[in-house]
C-alpha cells in the first residue's frame, strides 16, 4: 500500500471529492483525520473507513476559523506522532458576473477558497519540514486554469490558489516538502449547485457536461480520488508545483 502507516489530514471530507480522496487515501493505509464543517458527515466517513479496516478519526472544522483550523492540525500531528499528507479541500462556489456578486460575496470566496488553504498549509509546513518530508494537496479547480462565464469569484479564487501553491512549491522544495494543486473538472455532486443554478437548471447542465466536455460526461470522485492518492504518495516525489487537472479535456 502506497500510503501504510502515514498520517493524512483532509478538510471538507464529509462528501463528494473530500470523502472520496479520505476512503482511497485509507485503502492505501493511510491514518486519515476526515473534518468537515457538519461533523457528522466527517464522524460517518470516518466511520466507513473503520469499517472497512482502515484507521480515521473525524470531527467538526468550519475552516474559516483559523484559530480552530490551526489547532486542528497541528493537534492532529500532535495526536499521530506526525503529519504526512494535507489535502485542502473545503471551498464554496459562488456565481455570478462582476454586477452579481457583492464585495461580501468575493470576500467570503477569498476566505474559504484562498485564505483557509493558506492558514491549513501555514500550520502544516513546520511539522512537515522538521520531518523532512510532506505532501501539501490543495484543491483549485480546471475553473483555475481557464475562464468560466460568470463566475467571477469562483474563477478568481481558483487561479489564485494555483499561484499560491506554486510559491509554496519553490519556497519549500529543498525541505522535501512538495505542494501541488488539484484540478477537477465537472464532477457530478452537490458542490455544482451555483453552475447549476448559473445555467439554469439540471437539464442544461447536464447538456453542457455532455456537449462541452470532450469525453462527453461528468467525472466521478473516485476518479478524482485516484489523483488525490498519486499526489499523496511517492508515486508524484519528483512532482511539485504542479495543477494536476484531471477534467476530460474540458479545459483544452
Amino acid at each position: 500500500m502506497v500510503l501504510q502507516d502515514r498520517v493524512a489530514f483532509v478538510t471538507g471530507a464529509g462528501s463528494g471529492i473530500g470523502r472520496a480522496g479520505a476512503l482511497a487515501m485509507a485503502a492505501e493505509g493511510a491514518m486519515v483525520v476526515v473534518t468537515d464543517r457538519d461533523g457528522d458527515r466527517a464522524r460517518a466517513v470516518a466511520e466507513e473507513i473503520a469499517s472497512a479496516g482502515g484507521r480515521a478519526d473525524g470531527f467538526a472544522l468550519d475552516v474559516g476559523d483559523d484559530s480552530a483550523l490551526t489547532e486542528a492540525i497541528t493537534g492532529a500531528a500532535a495526536r499521530h506522532g506526525r503529519l504526512d499528507v494535507l489535502h485542502s479541500h473545503a471551498g464554496i462556489q459562488i456565481p455570478g458576473r462582476l454586477e452579481e456578486v457583492t464585495p461580501e460575496d468575493m470576500d467570503r470566496s477569498w476566505q474559504l477558497n484562498v485564505r483557509s488553504h493558506f492558514v491549513a498549509a501555514r500550520a502544516a509546513m513546520p511539522v512537515m519540514t522538521a520531518q523532512g518530508k510532506g505532501s501539501i494537496i490543495i484543491t483549485s479547480s480546471n475553473s483555475g486554469v481557464q475562464y468560466d462565464r460568470e463566475m467571477i469569484a469562483y474563477a478568481t479564487t481558483k487561479h489564485a490558489v494555483i499561484a499560491m501553491t506554486r510559491q509554496m512549491a519553490v519556497d519549500y522544495a529543498r525541505h522535501n516538502v512538495r505542494c501541488n494543486a488539484l484540478c477537477p473538472g465537472f464532477v457530478d455532486t452537490p458542490f455544482n449547485d451555483g453552475f447549476e443554478r448559473q445555467m439554469g437548471g439540471r437539464r442544461a447542465l447536464e447538456a453542457y457536461v455532455a456537449q462541452s466536455i470532450p469525453m462527453g460526461r461528468w467525472g466521478s470522485p473516485e476518479e478524482i480520488a485516484q489523483g488525490i492518492v498519486f499526489l499523496a504518495s511517492d508515486q508524484s516525489a519528483f512532482m511539485t508545483g504542479h495543477a494536476l487537472v484531471i477534467d476530460g479535456a474540458e479545459c483544452l
